[in-house]
């Protein structure tokens, strides 16, 4: 009986130590995975979508992490921010997996510069990338410049495709001829280097490879069971992402300016005038991160001025017409994306350009007519009036109107009682008349 007790003993001794390694090992071992770090680029590529990117490479390379996955789904964007985000990838000590993914995204235009630029390119199942002609900022180039700017574009993707051991040609054909790849294809012509159905299958797919670094080094990848750490964007590239839709940034502009004008309109209330100034600020700053036309200012700045000039030359609406027509045409044509996200969209323009015209036409001609009517205060806005005199007026006496006790002459006498009305002021003395009209009481 002692013997069985002692081997009992024993065995809850074991589970105990057993259970204290555990305890010991599993951190440890949680502590040894592999850190990726992984990037979200679900937008356009534009310069607060590039700081973005650029954090997290530094973030990425500060806690030396077995690599940074950047998931993307791009339409495209600026070519100076893809330049950017480019040269901060191919200096990045921490390799850089680029994948497109979920199903259904792409790499379009701009994003197919940033996936042939990482040091693992990747897709998932029923994403496509490519369709990367470069397209001049919303202006007309001639043939000759036009084909200065496709030779920088693809001097610019040679540049790093080819030491990549990528298919240069295939690269290129998605930039002369706008041409597009399934997952499959690309695989087949050598434009990614593998397909995976989710992130984690991709790094036990990477795990163990010897890829080639952009300066030549070779790196093997260990990236089994890796440990994924997301970089979220901050609150300021949040709120400045959203500015980055023109269409957002151009509501702002205009809701700004009409609060602005309201504080003119009525001075003192004061919210509306700070609120206002922080909103034209904040869209002024987001518009100049974007490309604009300087010509789209100058068409607001005199549709702003056809639209005052119909408060002193009434035109039954022609000037306030015009100057609506050209602020639409103004905020329509302002920002130049290369691409329809990066545009001002024609409800917008139009929307927001015929509010503020009508709203603006309508608050300065009350203006300008208020301030033309002469405001007639103290004893002057009695005339006209109805009042009760309060004792015989022969020729003097005191009589009742609005409230007050007001003395009162009259060149013929008024008994107590009756009803007097104002013809005139002398001084503080009203000079009234009998008034024979019955006064409804």
């Amino acid at each position: 009986m002692k013997a069985l007790t002692i081997r009992k003993n024993r065995t809850w001794l074991f589970f105990a130590l057993f259970s204290v390694v555990l305890l010991v090992l599993l951190p440890a071992a949680r502590a040894s995975a592999p850190q990726v770090y992984v990037l979200h680029l679900d937008d356009t590529i534009q310069p607060v979508s590039q700081a973005y990117i650029a954090r997290g490479i530094d973030v990425a390379n500060q806690h030396h992490a077995a690599a940074l996955l950047i998931e993307i789904n791009t339409p495209g964007g600026l070519l100076d921010s893809t330049r950017s985000m480019v040269h901060d990838i191919l200096q990045s000590s921490v390799p850089v997996i680029i994948y497109v993914t979920p199903s259904g995204s792409r790499a379009a235009s701009a994003g197919f510069f940033l996936l042939e630029s990482a040091d693992v390119a990747a897709m998932a199942p029923g994403t496509n990338t490519g369709a990367a002609h470069p397209v001049v900022e919303g202006a007309r180039v001639g043939k000759i410049m036009g084909q200065k700017i496709l030779n920088d574009a693809l001097a610019f993707l040679r540049s790093y495709v080819s030491p990549r051991g990528r298919n240069v040609q295939a690269a290129q054909q998605a930039v002369q001829q706008s041409k597009s790849y399934t997952p499959q294809e690309a695989l087949k012509l050598h434009l990614i280097d593998l397909i995976a159905p989710n992130a984690q299958t991709l790094m036990n797919d990477l795990n163990g490879q010897t890829i080639t670094r952009f300066n030549g080094t070779k790196q093997v990848l260990h990236t089994a069971d890796a440990q994924f750490i997301n970089i979220e964007p901050t609150l300021r590239e949040n709120i400045m992402d959203r500015l980055m839709n023109p269409n957002f940034a151009i509501l702002i502009l205009i809701v700004g300016a009409l609060l602005i004008y309201l504080e003119f309109h009525i001075p003192g209330t004061i919210v509306p005038g700070a609120l206002g100034t922080l909103m034209v600020v904040v869209a002024l700053f987001a518009i100049n991160m974007l490309p604009v036309r300087a010509t789209s200012w100058l068409l607001i700045i005199g549709a702003l001025v056809l639209i005052l000039l119909e408060t002193f030359f009434p035109s039954h609406g022609l000037l306030a017409g015009a100057g609506t027509i050209l602020l639409v045409i103004g905020l329509l044509t302002l920002v130049n994306g290369p691409i329809p996200q990066l545009r001002v969209q024609f409800a917008t323009a139009a929307s927001t350009g015929i509010a503020f015209g009508l709203i603006t036409s309508v608050l300065v001609r009350a203006a300008w007519k208020a301030r033309r009517n002469k405001a007639i205060t103290g004893p002057n806005a009695m005339i006209g009036s109805i009042g009760i005199a309060q004792e015989t007026i022969a020729p003097r006496g005191q009589i009742l109107i609005r409230g007050e006790l007001w003395f009162a002459e009259s060149t013929q006498p008024i008994p107590a009682g009756a009803h007097v009305r104002v013809a005139g002021v002398r001084g503080l003395t009203l000079l009234v008349n009998g008034e024979t009209t019955d006064i409804p009481s």
